[in-house]
Parts: C-alpha cells; sequence; structure tokens
C-alpha cells in the first residue's frame, strides 16, 4: 500500500466503505420487517373495519369513504408525530412500544365496537357522518400508532446522509408491499377461516409479540 505524499494527510475512511456486521444486518432486518408487518396491520384492520361497520351503517360508498378518510388522516398524524419522536433518541424499544400501543388501542374495537356503533346509528341517521364519527373513535387511535412505526424506523435505519433516501425508500417500500399483502390475504383468505373478531384479535396479538419482542431484544439507546 503506497504512503500517501508528503505533507498530505491520508484519506479518513468512508462509512460506505464498512461492511455491516451481522449485527447490524439483523437489526436492519427486523426494521424493514416491522414496516411491513405495520402495513400489513393497517390494511387489516382497515377492511374488517369496514364489514363491523356494515351491520349499522351500511357498505354503501359513502360509508367506505368516511372509514378510508378516518384511516388516511389517522396515518397522516401518525407519519408526523412519528417523524418528531424519531428526533428523541430512536431505539428498537421504542420502536416496540409503537407497535404494543397500536394494539392495545386497537381492544377497544373488539370490546366496545358493536355497542359503540349501534348507540350512534340511533343517535345519527345520516350513515355518512355516523359511520365518520364512529370510524374516528374506534380507529384512529390505533392507526395514528400504526402510522409513527414507518418514520421512527427510517429514523433507525440512517447511517449515512447520502444513503437516507434509499433506506427510506426501502422501508416504504416494505411498508407498501405488506399493506398489499394484508390486503390480499385478509379479503381472499382470512375472512372465509375465520369470524371477523377473532382476525382482529390475532393481529393484535401479532403486533404486541413483535413489539414485546424489539422491547426484550433491542438494547441500542440511540440511532446508528
Amino acid at each position: 500500500m503506497s504512503a500517501s505524499p508528503p505533507g498530505t494527510a491520508a484519506p479518513p475512511s468512508h462509512p460506505l466503505d464498512t461492511v455491516p456486521s451481522p449485527r447490524w444486518r439483523w437489526r436492519n432486518a427486523a426494521l424493514y420487517s416491522t414496516a411491513a408487518w405495520s402495513g400489513f396491520f393497517v390494511m387489516g384492520v382497515e377492511l374488517l373495519g369496514g364489514r363491523l361497520l356494515a351491520p349499522y351503517f351500511g357498505s354503501s360508498i359513502f360509508v367506505w369513504g368516511a372509514l378510508i378518510a378516518v384511516f388516511m388522516t389517522a396515518l397522516a398524524v401518525g407519519y408526523l408525530i412519528g417523524g418528531q419522536l424519531s428526533l428523541r433518541s430512536p431505539s428498537l424499544r421504542g420502536l416496540g412500544l409503537l407497535l404494543i400501543a397500536e394494539a392495545l388501542l386497537a381492544l377497544p374495537v373488539i370490546l366496545f365496537g358493536d355497542a359503540v356503533f349501534d348507540a350512534l346509528s340511533f343517535a345519527i341517521e345520516d350513515p355518512r357522518y355516523g359511520s365518520l364519527l364512529a370510524a374516528s373513535l374506534m380507529f384512529s387511535a390505533p392507526t395514528v400508532f400504526s402510522g409513527m412505526v414507518s418514520p421512527y424506523a427510517v429514523r433507525l435505519l440512517i447511517d449515512n446522509v447520502e444513503r437516507s433516501g434509499q433506506s427510506a425508500g426501502r422501508l416504504y417500500f416494505a411498508s407498501t408491499l405488506g399493506s398489499a399483502g394484508g390486503t390480499i390475504l385478509t379479503t381472499f383468505y382470512l375472512v372465509l377461516l375465520f369470524e371477523i373478531n377473532t382476525i382482529i384479535i390475532g393481529l393484535i396479538a401479532i403486533s404486541f409479540a413483535i413489539g414485546a419482542w424489539l422491547c426484550m431484544t433491542g438494547r441500542d439507546r440511540h440511532a446508528r
């Protein structure tokens, strides 16, 4: 290896020249998988939410429009909060807590959903506004936390500014692919095999399990 010319400092090593350790490869795989699952969870709950609202408000385009509007608004709020939260010492443990929160906040859908939908269907005659309020009460909170997952995970992925766009693109690819998988699997298969509440309980259980696993195994306190 030739020495640097006299009076010239040796060029510093570049982060891209380093080979990721197995620990970091495992960590990144966990982040991509978590984002994919969060996308799966959101679409599964949204599609099943339409089935839960139907007996009380119908299944017209108005009801689906209200449901989609609630989910999109909640996700937008989650993206904003997740981005801000990622600036405060992000860690795998913090990401795990977001998944646990989305799971716990979806429990009222199972516990109180029918009672809330029934009461609102009598209190509000117009199914447009009745379904909008019902969806807001039951689905907004868990969806906000689902939306926080991707921007928070992006911050954990970024180890070099020059590759930040690539890392974000890959993670949102995983999240969107998970959403597509959740749409297909829920509508084509799960609803044919299980009761709606059983499917939602399964989604909640998986989110909680992934979140607990991240909390137990995520030793990092700061981003890379």
